[in-house]
């Protein structure tokens, strides 16, 4: 009787195990199987496809996560949080972001006499780009050209209509509308289709002034889209927008002025060979430029450009839901999300490495402090001399050292990693802001002339 027991209770134990097994294997093959399929064949996408929700049904991991830009999440020294809708707003209807120019009030004197210095706000999620260009005052300040749009909208589609199936006629044809005309000719921000192949979900570059910004940068005819490489690509469509830029010409061609190299000495050597400036300061009537967002080209000169980093490695990492691996499309600073976006390469825990983070952006901050409060100084030693009586000819030199040092402090402020994109560049640039406020003042004490460029 008691053997029996013992064979009852193996057999039940084997069914048991084998039941857990076959359970065991079902799953890991279910796994294997999801795993194998990252998108679902709902919808035919198109290259006429513009609308993000249709992709979404195809991808819904990744519009998922797209929709997620929406968040609002400060970092110490970035990001935006949500704000109540204000009355003062161009539109009643539109929530926005705090204001820069609250925060710091010495923008207002950098920028005088140009529309920033009426609204510059902190940046915000992918969803909010173009509500948040549409809505600014600095519409209101000035009439803006369509060539804005560019960055702040899906624009693939729009290029191929007004070009007739030209994507670069297109570009030049939006270029020249008025702002509120271009505006009328999208309707959503960023999408998929500006940087996949629908096809093929390949990555690519849709933005001529991009394509012909990198010939420049490189010489002769290279073709991103069928010579760079994957991991290139990686950084080079964040790169289509989040560039240093200039209105070129009546026609307002957008232009990366990266003919010389992407460093700010190079940039401004450029705009300075053909006399470009943005406008003439309202306090000391010196030509002055506005940096714009030069992620790419501070990154550029980063350690994690070096190692071959890209943009996606840290601001879309890769996440797994259930069995997939997919890049996770909710564009965020990495350090809302250490646990992705460092440790695959950084082996310390979360806090020693945003305590690493921070300390490189606390340094910079503090030396971007010291150089605002400089060129504030010579700004308002400009303006005394101005206001006493003195000639063009006994400003000039000072003019454009004041020209130089606000070139390169705006490069940096600009640029949106608070000096973690490229330290020792960045903290380089800021000295070089000093130095030449130092020489604009001593330029004005002597009645210099105008100085000869540093050679790099």
């Amino acid at each position: 009787m008691r053997t029996r027991s013992w064979i009852l209770l193996a057999i039940l134990a084997t069914a048991l195990v084998t039941a857990l097994v076959t359970i065991l294997l079902i799953s890991v093959f279910e796994r294997k199987q999801e795993a194998r399929h990252t998108s679902f064949r709902v919808v035919e996408l198109t290259d006429d496809t513009e609308d993000p929700a249709l992709w979404g049904k195809n991808f819904p991991l990744q519009y998922d996560a797209w929709k997620r830009t929406v968040d609002q999440v400060r970092t110490r020294y970035g990001g935006s949080e949500a704000l109540p809708r204000s009355p003062t707003a161009a539109d009643p209807r539109m929530v926005v972001a705090q204001s820069k120019l609250e925060e710091d009030p010495r923008l207002k004197i950098m920028w005088a006499g140009y529309a920033f210095a009426k609204d510059f706000r902190e940046e915000r999620g992918h969803a909010y780009m173009l509500d948040d260009q549409t809505f600014t005052e600095r519409q209101v300040v000035v009439k803006q050209p369509g060539t804005c749009i560019h960055c702040h909208a899906s624009t693939y589609v729009t290029y191929k209509r007004l070009g007739n199936g030209n994507l670069t006629a297109g570009f030049e044809a939006l270029n020249k509308m008025p702002y509120a005309e271009a505006r009328k000719q999208v309707t959503h921000p960023v999408s998929c289709i500006d940087c996949h192949d629908p096809a093929t979900m390949a990555l690519r570059v849709t933005r001529p002034a991009f394509i012909e910004g990198l010939r420049a940068l490189r010489g002769g005819e290279y073709d991103v889209n069928k010579e760079a490489t994957r991991q290139e690509m990686r950084a080079f469509v964040c790169g289509q927008c989040h560039v240093e830029y200039h209105f070129k010409g009546p026609e307002k061609r957008l232009t990366y002025p990266w003919a010389k190299g992407l460093k700010a000495d190079e940039i401004l050597a450029y705009y300075d060979e053909a006399g470009f400036s943005d406008w003439t300061h309202a306090e000391t009537g010196a030509k002055v430029l506005k940096a714009q967002h030069p992620e790419f080209e501070m990154w550029n000169q980063g350690i994690h450009a070096r190692s071959r980093v890209a943009c996606a490695d840290c601001h879309m990492p890769y996440i797994r839901i259930g069995a997939q691996k997919v890049s996770d499309h909710h564009v965020r600073s990495p350090l809302l999300n250490v646990n992705r976006a460092c440790q695959p390469c950084h082996k310390w825990d979360e806090a020693e490495i945003r305590s690493r983070a921070e300390e490189i952006q606390a340094r910079f901050f503090r030396e971007r402090n010291r150089a605002m409060d400089a060129l504030v100084s010579l700004i308002g030693d400009l303006k005394a001399a101005r206001d006493k009586g003195a000639g063009d000819a006994a400003l000039e030199g000072a003019r454009a050292h004041q020209r130089r040092a606000q070139f390169m402090l705006d490069f940096v402020e600009a640029e949106n990693s608070t000096g973690f994109h490229a330290p020792g560049e960045a903290l380089r640039l800021l000295a070089t802001v000093i130095d030449e406020v130092r020489l604009g003042q001593l330029a004005l004490r002597d009645g210099a002339p105008s100085p000869t460029p540093p050679t790099q």
